[in-house]
């Protein structure tokens, strides 16, 4: 079930390859009712206690599969549903420490029923924010 909150809480975590800390996650929600292709998807932005991550840092998943965020636009026929969550894959050696953390989400997406000259993009104007509790 998705939380209220864009940013999920469920499944914000440190990412693990072995025994390296490679970076951590932040699992979003969609609030478009019909659910978008992964080529109306603008770039992302994450930031964290003013750290800000962007471009090739960021892996979409999507049901499972993942797909570089500078690679979104290649993929006209995929799409993420309204209610299932996408995690943000964010590359950070080491990962984030334990505790409290200020967590700010920027997204948006363009409009298939619009014409391009009326479409700005939908989504976040302004981020996304919750503060989250990393935890082992």
């Amino acid at each position: 079930m998705l939380e209220f909150p864009n940013i999920q809480s469920r499944g914000f975590r440190n990412i693990s390859e072995g025994n390296n800390i490679t970076g951590f996650q932040v699992p979003v929600r969609l609030t478009h009712y019909r659910g978008v292709w992964l080529s109306q998807l603008r770039p992302a932005t994450v930031t964290v206690d003013g750290e800000k991550f962007e471009n090739e840092q960021i892996t979409w998943v999507i049901d499972g599969k993942s797909y570089a965020q500078t690679d979104l636009q290649n993929y006209p026929n995929i799409q993420w549903h309204s209610l299932t969550p996408a995690i943000l894959k964010i590359e950070k050696p080491g990962g984030l420490p334990l505790g409290i953390h200020d967590v700010q989400v920027q997204f948006a997406y363009s409009s298939s029923y619009l014409p391009p000259r009326m479409d700005l993009g939908f989504g976040a104007a302004q981020p996304y924010q919750r503060t989250m509790v990393l935890a082992r």
